[in-house]
């Protein structure tokens, strides 16, 4: 193909997608081919780990465009865990080491989410998928992010969050320290255990990584839509640390008295309803 090629990453903390494209300004931009591989996170998954997502997704989306692999004209990486410098210098070395593209660029996955709502890239990305940030950017260039921290130090409102925070009201619901709640058996269904005694020797397990952590959140949402008031609470709560997330940025970048779009990304709040209008509310 003789028109110039680009590749834009989305490197999540549970998956990897990769779009090629025509560059822009080319007929028939739209992808080309789109390849999806597992987590490209490098500081929840390891830099050989996310770095080896990062080159499966390229080479599928080659596959699927019809098209050898190749060095493009431009790429860019938008990569959850790479919001500071250092931690994009790694994967710029990576990239250049492959020799991928004439022209490379790492950023942060939140400001490729708004650069897609917003060209300017004016405005707050807010992420609640496996992990959480808000991240904000104003007309003069500057920047503002908060959350982001990882499941050790923060991501309050994201999955992993919500998921332990359901775990640990059901195990005080076994003991009698805290109020019975819906939450104890659904999660004992899923997890497959015929009582609350067997949930240690389950969620111990070296199978029980972060991620499949975070896949259990989905019990709180059904209790809570189920009209449990434990899980109620929890979801209530994720939905406002988001907003405080949110109205932070907005105040440090002096956007709170301007009309500014807010982009959503992960897959907490695109595909949890209620959630999301609570979060917006």
């Amino acid at each position: 193909m003789s028109d110039p090629l680009v590749i834009g990453i989305d490197a999540g903390g549970t998956k990897t997608t990769a779009w090629i494209a025509l560059e822009r300004g080319a007929e028939n931009s739209y992808p080309l081919g789109i390849g999806h591989a597992g987590p490209g996170n490098f500081r929840a998954v390891g830099v050989a780990r996310a770095t080896a997502a990062i080159q499966s997704a390229i080479s599928l989306a080659f596959a699927a465009a019809g098209l050898p692999p190749q060095q493009v004209s431009a790429l860019c990486i938008g990569a959850a865990g790479a919001g500071r410098t250092d931690e994009q210098q790694h994967l710029q070395q990576w990239a250049h080491a492959e020799g991928l593209a004439n022209h490379i660029r790492i950023t942060n996955d939140a400001e490729t989410v708004l650069a897609a709502v917003n060209p300017n890239v004016v405005g707050i990305t807010l992420i609640s998928g496996t992990g959480s940030l808000a991240w904000g950017r104003d007309a003069e260039g500057n920047q503002h992010r908060t959350g982001g921290w990882g499941y050790l130090l923060g991501d309050e409102g994201s999955a992993y969050t919500i998921a332990l925070t359901g775990l640990r009201a059901a195990t005080k619901a076994a003991d009698g320290r805290g109020p019975q709640t819906s939450l104890l058996p659904v999660f004992q269904k899923r997890l497959f255990v015929d009582s609350s005694n067997h949930l240690i020797a389950k969620l111990y397990a070296k199978s029980m990584t972060r991620d499949a952590i975070s896949l259990l959140a989905d019990c709180v949402f059904d209790c809570a839509n189920s009209g449990d008031a434990v899980a109620d609470r929890i979801i209530n709560a994720a939905a406002g640390d988001l907003a405080v997330m949110v109205n932070t940025v907005a105040v440090k970048l002096n956007l709170e008295s301007t009309i500014f779009p807010i982009a959503l990304a992960g897959g907490v709040i695109l595909n949890q309803h209620e959630f999301r209008r609570r979060v917006l509310a």
